[in-house]
């Protein structure tokens, strides 16, 4: 009996999780349509609500935005836009720094997230997996001798939440896995372990990341 409850536990948990967070998304994407002037909603034009129909909307803007902004003149209208807000007080100072967090992450030129590295933490001889997002930089720079680099520690099962840590590039080892097979084996708590692979760790000092 036992067998079998853990076997069927060991399908439907991941089932009912992947499901929860489905309709999580999709549920929070179709609050978009209260965007919408009320007699144009679902609701009032078909007498009840479509699930998933704001989701819908939300892609299809996204990509029409996107497709927009590609030419020239949505790049010269996007300039315009940002040369606003950033004459706008507080707004400024929000936006531009939510904006070039987003420019790191998603930009295919950007760097962060690129690299899985193995890091001493919390302390010497604890061994845990982190993600290279960039060097110090700023005034920080000044008070930092020798090579650093900059890294996010992620937590364990939730990998969005963590420690941004700034470190000696030696102390860290470029690791020989993709940023997916460490994000799975950081979020299974170490149960789906990457294959493994004969190599020698490629230590940065030796073999310096393109930043």
């Amino acid at each position: 009996m036992r067998k079998y409850f853990v076997t069927g536990l060991l399908i439907l948990v991941p089932l009912a999780i992947t499901l929860w967070v489905l309709n999580l998304i999709i549920g929070t994407m179709d609050q978009s349509l209260l965007l919408l002037p009320e007699r144009w909603q679902p609701k009032a034009v078909i007498g009840f609500n479509i699930p998933g129909l704001g989701t819908i909307l939300t892609l299809l803007f996204v990509f029409l935005t996107g497709l927009l902004t590609r030419n020239f003149i949505g790049k010269q209208v996007v300039t315009l836009w940002e040369m606003l807000l950033t004459r706008i007080p507080v707004v400024s100072t929000i936006y531009s720094s939510v904006k070039q967090v987003s420019d790191t992450l998603f930009s295919s030129s950007g760097n962060a997230f690129r690299k899985a590295m193995l890091i001493q933490y919390p302390r010497q001889g604890s061994w845990t997996i982190a993600f290279l997002t960039g060097v110090p930089g700023g005034d920080v720079r000044n008070h930092l001798t020798g090579d650093y680099i900059s890294v996010y520690v992620p937590t364990t099962p939730n990998p969005t939440s963590g420690f941004f840590l700034m470190m000696p590039r030696a102390e860290a080892i470029e690791l020989d896995m993709s940023v997916d097979e460490a994000l799975k084996y950081i979020v299974s708590m170490g149960v789906v372990s990457p294959e493994y692979v004969v190599a020698a760790s490629k230590n940065l000092q030796a073999v310096p990341p393109k930043i």
